[in-house]
């Protein structure tokens, strides 16, 4: 749980630098693989992690441009980086502006629960790094190179040449 906004600023910055780095990683190409038939697409969990921004954000009172829950997912993964880009400013930019440290106690139903505003950027950025885990499976599946995350990508091991861990 968040007590100030700016341990949420801090870790958003990082966090959010992950995540983007991810984004601008996929290729058109990427976004139609899917871990299995049926299942979400990598298009389609980065798209997600997108529009989730606002869809769990709004429901504290926070207001911030993004796109809508129901736009279509982009065609391009420019796109989906883009606008991923837009709106982790824009959350940035209004929670520095609309909230303060004692907003962050305060209690909002989201998703039919009582949550402190700063439970629930807590559970929204978990949530987000939930899916950057799935989307590196499937990045890897579509043979991109995954960038590092919180440590080095099997590809920074051979470039330092240092043998990667085995476990």
């Amino acid at each position: 749980m968040f007590t100030t906004v700016k341990q949420f600023e801090q870790e958003w910055n990082r966090e959010s630098g992950t995540t983007q780095r991810l984004l601008d990683a996929l290729t058109d190409e990427s976004l139609s693989q899917e871990v299995a038939p049926g299942f979400r697409t990598l298009g389609a969990i980065a798209w997600h992690i997108v529009t989730q921004i606002h869809q769990t954000l709004k429901q504290t009172g926070l207001v911030f441009p993004s796109p809508g829950d129901d736009d279509d997912i982009p065609r391009t993964a420019a796109e989906i980086a883009d606008a991923y880009r837009r709106t982790s400013q824009a959350l940035l930019v209004a929670v520095r502006t609309q909230w303060t440290d004692a907003s962050l106690g305060e209690t909002r139903q989201v998703f039919g629960q009582s949550w402190t505003i700063g439970q629930t950027l807590r559970i929204f950025l978990t949530h987000e790094v939930h899916h950057r885990g799935q989307m590196t499976v499937l990045m890897r599946q579509a043979g991109l190179r995954v960038p590092d995350v919180y440590g080095p990508a099997k590809e920074t091991w051979a470039e330092m040449g240092v043998p990667a861990p085995k476990l």
